[in-house]
């Protein structure tokens, strides 16, 4: 089973900070091609720098939630590797929100940040891969297609409502994408992430200390998933390695579904 992405372009959103970050990086270690995009381009420019023309990744900063972002974001990783072979879908909002308040905007912002954009984007680096595999011709892998989600998407806690609507939805799209693209071998698969050390979850922690010690308990592997752990599983999905499985939702979590406990929200 070969898990290389080595010579392979990824497109990561995301990529400023925690999770996303560390995919993206790893990606490049790994021997990708990647193209970091952020729309806080300040920070993207402070982790990813002022890449050489020999370096194997790009920065590209712009709000995906517009449609003209996303199709400079294509344009950008063509320009400077001329295909793309995978798309992460790491960029998501956290957002409270309040379940009984008709003013609270929370659920639609997280619905045009969390799923919206991810389908827009998916929509349109599928379409770009169709057309690679047109041109070039053969019978193998086209793309890969990785969307980060949460166990929130299975768990009911109020505050976090607009969190758990939009991931129910990403995942129920990962599954319709699969379908549809898998005539164009096109695969489609979601990462549920239970408590990974994000950029989200270091604020938590630092404004709650205790909260560390909440999520330990509800983890029977007792601990915090590391970005770098998360990556490792993202570049699984990604590789040829995991060639037959598409629609699927991999629960990443240290067997925090299997408590389930309701007072223990996750990250």
């Amino acid at each position: 089973m070969s898990l290389s992405i080595s010579g392979k372009t990824a497109i990561v959103t995301g990529a400023a900070n925690g999770v996303g970050l560390a995919i993206a990086r790893h990606f490049v270690d790994k021997g990708a091609n990647v193209m970091f995009a952020d729309m806080d381009g300040e920070r993207l420019g402070k982790e990813v720098g002022e890449p050489k023309e020999d370096d194997k990744f790009r920065a590209f900063s712009g709000d995906l939630r517009e449609k003209l972002a996303i199709a400079n974001l294509l344009s950008a990783t063509l320009d400077a590797f001329d295909r793309v072979d995978i798309l992460v879908n790491a960029s998501r909002q956290v957002l409270r929100s309040d379940p009984l308040n008709p003013d609270d905007d929370a659920v639609e912002l997280a619905l045009e940040q969390n799923l919206m954009t991810s389908l827009r984007l998916s929509q349109l680096i599928a379409k770009r891969m169709i057309k690679q595999a047109e041109e070039s011709g053969g019978d193998g892998p086209v793309g890969s297609i990785i969307n980060l989600s949460s166990i929130l998407s299975r768990r009911a806690h109020p505050e976090l409502m607009a969190l758990s609507i939009s991931n129910a939805a990403l995942e129920q799209m990962t599954r319709s994408l699969a379908v549809a693209l898998a005539p164009e071998r096109i695969r489609v698969n979601a990462v549920s992430m239970g408590s990974v050390m994000s950029a989200s979850l270091k604020d938590k922690l630092k404004e709650s200390p205790d909260f560390r010690d909440v999520i330990e308990k509800g983890t029977p592997l007792g601990r915090i998933a590391s970005p770098r752990e998360l990556a490792e599983v993202v570049q699984f999905l990604a590789s040829d390695g995991s060639g037959f499985v598409t629609g699927q939702i991999l629960t990443v979590d240290g067997g925090r579904t299997l408590l389930d406990p309701v007072t223990a929200p996750a990250h």
